[in-house]
């Protein structure tokens, strides 16, 4: 085994742990951000119907793309239910479930990495095999289905947990 394949495979748990103790404090206690609630509500559907137009009608990437969105989607719903709100004098806040977050954040970042260890395997050998398009791939597809309609559906539970607030004092 050569030299920089043994330092990759030595530095992926490090990369691993460094991403997940990252997204782990993003899911903390946050302050409700309206622009950022509007910009996952709106900008990861059509990325997702972006996706689904680039998927040139295969019917297994298509419907991965599906199968993942509304598993996302069912998720996201079930994640505002579990997470917690705050109304105080400074702002809203609330505090996302760390478990449904992080499950999904991290089945997406396994699949990127996974896929980058192939690609690098596959330049290692005499003969590459050919690889098939990234974008294309069902797994990567479901995988970004789930991690796009999860955080959708969270960003329009959020604003509609905003829109039955009262506003706050000034």
């Amino acid at each position: 085994m050569e030299t920089t394949t043994l330092a990759l495979l030595v530095l992926i748990p490090l990369l691993v742990w460094r991403i997940y103790s990252r997204l782990k404090r993003m899911m903390g206690r946050q302050a409700s951000q309206l622009w950022r609630h509007w910009a996952a509500t709106l900008l990861l559907p059509l990325l997702l119907a972006a996706l689904a137009v680039a998927t040139k009608g295969e019917v297994l990437a298509l419907s991965c793309l599906g199968a993942g969105a509304l598993a996302g989607a069912w998720l996201g719903v079930w994640g505002v239910k579990l997470t917690r709100f705050e109304s105080t004098d400074k702002g809203y806040f609330y505090t996302p479930n760390l478990r449904l977050g992080m499950l999904v954040s991290m089945l997406f970042v396994a699949r990127v990495l996974y896929r980058g260890m192939e690609l690098y395997m596959n330049t290692r050998v005499a003969v590459p095999v050919p690889q098939g398009d990234f974008a294309q791939s069902p797994v990567t597809l479901l995988s970004f289905g789930l991690l796009a309609a999860y955080y959708a559906a969270y960003g329009y539970g959020l604003l509609r947990w905003r829109r039955s607030q009262k506003p706050l004092a000034a």
